[in-house]
C-alpha cells in the first residue's frame, strides 16, 4: 500500500490529535516527524507516538525528504510563514483554520500556493487558544462563514456585525469582544444570521438551523448520551464539554480525506480559495464591528487564481 509521508507542525492539543490520527488511524499515511517551537514538547510527542523524528521548527521539518505533506497546526498568526516555508520546499499542505489572519496575507498565500502548484486543504473544524491564535471573528466566527458558503452554495456579499461586551476576564486581555451577532447577505439574496460567543459556561454548544420555503432543518447536539436522571433534587444529564469530543470524528475524517486526496493526485475539496474567502468574510465582519455599519465582503472568483500545477 502506498503511504503518504507526513509531518505535523505544532503539537499542542489540536496538533497532537492530528498526529495521533495520522499515526494510528490512517493506514495510508506514515507520520515521519513532528515539530514545535517548544522542542521539548515535540520530543515528548514523538516519544509518545513512536515517531522517528522531531524538530524545533517547520524549516527543519521540511528538509526531511521522506515528508511529502505537512499539517500546519501552529497558532494562526504563524500560518502564513509556515505555508511559505512548505511552498518553498514543494510540500503539499493541510492547514488548520484560519488560512491566515489578514486578507492581504490570504491573497498572497493563495496566489503563492497556486503558482507553485502546491495543494492546500483547510481544516475548518474548531479550535481556539485565547491570546495565542488570533482575533474573535478570524478564529471563531470564521467557521460559520465557511459553513454558510457551503450550505448556501454562494458567496457572502455583505456582513453587519454587532459585538457584545466582555464577560470572561481571561479573554479580556486578548479580545475586546466575546459575543457577536452577525447578519449575512449572500450574493443571490439569501439571508443568514450568526450568534457567536466564546464560552457558554455549560458545554460545547453548536447548532445550525436552515429555514427554507418548504421546511426547516435543525442540526447539532449538546447532550452526549441519551441518559437523563430524574430525582427529587431535579433533572441531570451530561453535555459535550470539549471540542475534541464534539468533533472527534470530524478531525479524523478530514485528515483521512486529505491523505487520500494527495495520494490520488487530486485537488482538495476545501482548498486555499475557500480558506481565503472565509478570511475575507472575517475581515469584513471585523471592519463592520469597528465601524458600526454593513460592510461588503471583498470576494474573489476561482477564475482569478492563476494555477500552474
Amino acid at each position: 500500500m502506498a503511504k503518504l509521508g507526513m509531518g505535523v507542525v505544532g503539537v499542542g492539543t489540536m496538533g497532537k490529535q492530528h498526529a495521533q490520527n495520522i499515526r494510528s488511524l490512517i493506514p495510508e499515511a506514515k507520520l515521519i516527524a513532528v515539530a514545535d517551537a517548544d522542542v521539548k514538547r515535540a520530543e515528548q510527542t514523538a516519544e509518545e507516538l513512536e515517531v522517528p523524528h522531531f524538530y524545533g521548527s517547520v524549516q527543519a521539518l521540511v528538509e526531511n525528504p521522506e515528508i511529502k505533506a505537512v499539517v500546519i497546526v501552529t497558532p494562526a498568526k504563524f500560518h502564513g510563514a509556515a505555508i511559505r516555508v512548505c511552498v518553498q520546499a514543494g510540500k503539499d499542505i493541510f492547514c488548520e483554520k484560519p488560512f491566515t489572519l489578514t486578507l492581504e496575507e490570504a491573497d498572497e498565500m493563495l496566489d503563492l500556493t497556486a503558482k507553485a502548484g502546491v495543494r492546500v486543504q483547510l481544516g475548518h473544524v474548531r479550535y481556539l487558544a485565547s491570546g495565542v491564535n488570533g482575533m474573535f471573528f478570524q478564529d471563531s466566527t470564521v467557521h460559520e462563514f465557511d459553513l454558510g458558503r457551503w450550505l448556501m452554495n454562494d458567496e457572502i456579499a455583505e456582513i453587519h456585525a454587532y459585538g457584545g461586551v466582555l464577560v470572561f476576564p481571561e479573554v479580556a486581555q486578548f479580545n475586546d469582544i466575546d459575543t457577536a451577532v452577525l447578519n449575512l447577505k449572500f450574493s443571490r439574496g439569501t439571508l443568514g444570521a450568526v450568534e457567536n460567543y466564546m464560552q457558554s459556561g455549560y458545554g460545547y454548544d453548536i447548532r445550525t438551523e436552515i429555514v427554507g420555503s418548504k421546511g426547516t432543518i435543525i442540526m447539532g447536539y449538546l447532550q452526549q448520551t441519551a441518559e437523563v436522571v430524574l430525582t427529587a433534587a431535579g433533572a441531570k444529564t451530561d453535555v459535550v464539554d470539549h471540542f475534541l469530543v464534539r468533533f472527534k470524528d470530524g478531525y479524523l475524517a478530514e485528515m483521512r480525506d486529505f491523505v487520500q486526496t494527495i495520494l490520488a493526485d487530486k485537488d482538495p475539496k476545501t482548498d486555499a480559495f475557500d480558506g481565503r474567502q472565509a478570511v475575507a468574510a472575517a475581515s469584513a465582519a471585523e471592519q463592520s464591528y469597528r465601524q458600526g455599519r454593513p460592510v461588503a465582503v471583498q470576494n474573489r472568483t476561482r477564475a482569478s487564481v492563476k494555477r500552474f500545477r
